[in-house]
């Protein structure tokens, strides 16, 4: 039976515009540099008012379609926004995303919610409508698009410990993948996955625009279904090692710190490993994974995405490498999968420039992020009619002017109505 391919054709991050130093912000926050410094945090992307969900979405995924000749353009059949940071119950942003891209209307369109699971689930959802050949040759657009926006609570008296250590690590990006049978970047193993999940209130979004949740809750969680998906794909796949097996681990990173205590975790039950073995396999097998995260932060769904081309282009690719991904939402549903990327996977990533991209955001001060706080209010989950106000940080819009970029224009009645500066 012909072995069929699926994966990622092409794939593309958007960071923003805009990020702050977050050790300048926890020193003005009086966080304890030693609780902050275990997070493995540099800089963090942050959001202007007229940035949101989708405009995060169709920058991520613009240079993707644009990339295409009109007719590979045509054989985009599914398009998949994956978020939590949705802006109506009913309408899926998917609409919008669909539109400002120009995308053919013979295109199925929906939304996917499921914490920071949603990227995986879409993923997955496109590989298996690639797998399935209902369509031979059809690509499917999977964009997953999230924002943490913090917003000063009046009269409050001072910030919660949770909601200080939330704010350092909490980002905006989007991610956006073409899914295909021709899979450049990343091929998966077909069949080999391991989910897991089961009801905990460790982190939601119980308003819209607003996260709650017990952060010790959370990390138990995380931790036991990165052994337990692990556990299912090793019982699927035979032969499996997870010390051998995978050349590079990609883990979903809320922050760095919880990523290296995944890991020493599973090394340590799992592998029998010490204390030196442990610290040597994390900087060569997951370390190199974690480099943009630290610089943008948690972005939900595009998370583990993120850190996934942060290891394609980290790592040493001269030979295909084997790379075991980790994916987690809270809530909770859990998956382990695996895939394979090559020397040319990592010559289309570093060829994207993300580093430059990321030096190219414009620095905020604590004095301009602490107005931009303020200044979110204007927007929110249900705003029936606004219109933005593009220079609340003059030097950003100076910046991004002239670049292409869509940015939310205003809201009338309901209806979000977007530009190209």
């Amino acid at each position: 039976m012909e072995r069929r391919s699926a994966g990622i054709e092409a794939i593309n991050f958007y960071g923003g515009s805009t990020y702050v130093d977050v050790t300048e912000l926890a020193q003005y926050r009086q966080l304890d540099n030693e609780r902050f410094a275990n997070l493995l945090m540099h800089e963090k992307s942050v959001a202007l008012p007229f940035e949101d969900p989708v405009s995060f979405a169709v920058n991520a995924a613009k240079p993707l379609v644009d990339a295409l000749a009109p007719q590979d353009r045509d054989r985009i059949e599914m398009l998949i926004t994956c978020t939590e940071s949705g802006i109506d119950f009913g309408k899926s942003i998917s609409t919008y995303v669909h539109d400002h891209l120009g995308l053919s209307r013979n295109c199925r369109l929906f939304e996917v919610k499921n914490a920071c699971f949603s990227g995986t689930a879409g993923f997955q959802n496109a590989v298996n409508f690639v797998l399935s050949q209902v369509s031979p040759g059809a690509k499917a657009l999977v964009v997953a698009t999230d924002m943490a926006r913090f917003r000063v609570a009046e009269g409050g008296d001072a910030l919660s410990e949770d909601w200080s250590f939330a704010e350092p690590s909490g980002g905006a990006g989007a991610v956006a993948m073409l899914v295909s049978d021709t899979p450049h970047i990343f091929s998966v193993d077909v069949g080999a996955n391991g989910s897991y999940g089961y009801e905990v209130m460790d982190t939601c979004r119980p308003v819209p625009d607003s996260e709650a949740g017990n952060a010790d809750l959370s990390l138990m969680s995380y931790l036991d279904c990165c052994e337990a998906a692990y556990r299912a794909y090793e019982r699927r796949v035979d032969g499996v090692d997870y010390r051998t097996t995978f050349d590079y681990l990609s883990f979903h990173t809320p922050f760095g710190g919880m990523v290296k205590g995944a890991h020493r975790t599973m090394m340590r039950r799992i592998c029998k490993a010490k204390a030196p073995a442990v610290e040597e396999d994390f900087g060569r097998r997951v370390a190199p994974g974690l480099a943009y995260c630290q610089r943008v932060g948690n972005i939900m769904g595009g998370t583990v995405f993120l850190n996934l081309l942060s290891t394609i282009a980290h790592g040493d690719f001269d030979a295909p490498r084997r790379i075991g991904i980790f994916s987690y939402g809270s809530g909770c549903c859990s998956e382990f999968y695996s895939g394979v990327a090559t020397q040319g996977s990592r010559h289309r990533v570093r060829a994207m420039g993300i580093d430059k991209v990321l030096d190219d955001r414009y620095r905020l001060s604590i004095e301009q992020y602490l107005r931009l706080m303020k200044e979110n209010d204007v927007i929110a989950f249900g705003t029936r009619n606004v219109e933005l106000q593009l220079d609340v940080v003059p030097e950003v819009l100076d910046s991004i002017r002239g670049t292409g970029r869509l940015v939310l224009e205003r809201i009338n009645e309901f209806h979000r109505e977007y530009a190209w500066i």
